[in-house]
């Protein structure tokens, strides 16, 4: 039996991306665990995360997890999810800015507070919250789910991956940012895919069957 750890370091919406997991997996076997053991010893790995990126960071330090992501990412299909998809890149300008796990090299940058949507004019809210379409390129995650699917979204910070054959998704919210990162075995999203119904269920399932190849 295959199996799927969920890293818990205390700041992710375990409960409901466990469950959501599980209702999509078949006969996959999902733990939620902060044990090093546990999660390196999974065939595939889900980081989520939400809340500040500085407590985030402080909490993988102080638990050791980590160096476990580092070589879970070293070694088979890793899913970052919100703050652990930006938990990814090299640097955060959040919390007057954060050193990150430096996985993919770029920066995490802060939604502008004049915002304006382009077609309307009309001033946008940071955070960016609610469903937004979602505009993707080919990689096996996205299979089944059809070009600017919505998923929903709770965030006032973004990816901006240094290199853009890592940009495996964008969505728009006055212009266009980052909100899926790719490379290798590592897939990352900004939206929350346990929210959003058929198509986040759908890219969990290619998850769960995901062998790590692009």
């Amino acid at each position: 039996m295959s199996s799927i750890a969920i890293i818990d370091y205390g700041m992710g919406n375990l409960h409901s991306i466990a469950k959501a997991v599980e209702h999509v997996a078949g006969n996959t076997r999902v733990l939620v665990s902060s044990v090093a053991a546990d999660i390196l010893s999974a065939d595939r790995v889900v980081f989520p995360g939400v809340g500040g990126i500085g407590h985030c960071m402080d909490e993988l330090a102080r638990t050791g997890l980590d160096e476990v992501v580092r070589e879970a990412a070293a070694s088979k299909p890793v899913l970052g999810i919100c703050l652990g998809m930006q938990a990814l890149l090299e640097h955060s300008e959040e919390n007057t800015g954060t050193r990150c796990l430096g996985l993919l090299p770029g920066q995490v940058r802060r939604f502008a507070s004049d915002l304006v949507d382009p077609a309307s004019g009309d001033r946008l809210k940071v955070p960016h919250m609610g469903w937004n379409q979602v505009h993707r390129k080919p990689h096996p995650l996205w299979q089944d789910i059809p070009q600017d699917s919505r998923f929903y979204f709770v965030h006032s910070y973004y990816a901006d991956p240094a290199d853009p054959a890592h940009r495996a998704a964008t969505t728009e919210y006055g212009g266009d940012f980052c909100c899926a990162l790719a490379r290798e075995n590592l897939f990352a999203v900004q939206f929350h895919p346990e929210k959003s119904q058929h198509a986040g269920l759908q890219l969990l399932k290619n998850f769960a069957a995901w062998s790590g190849e692009a």
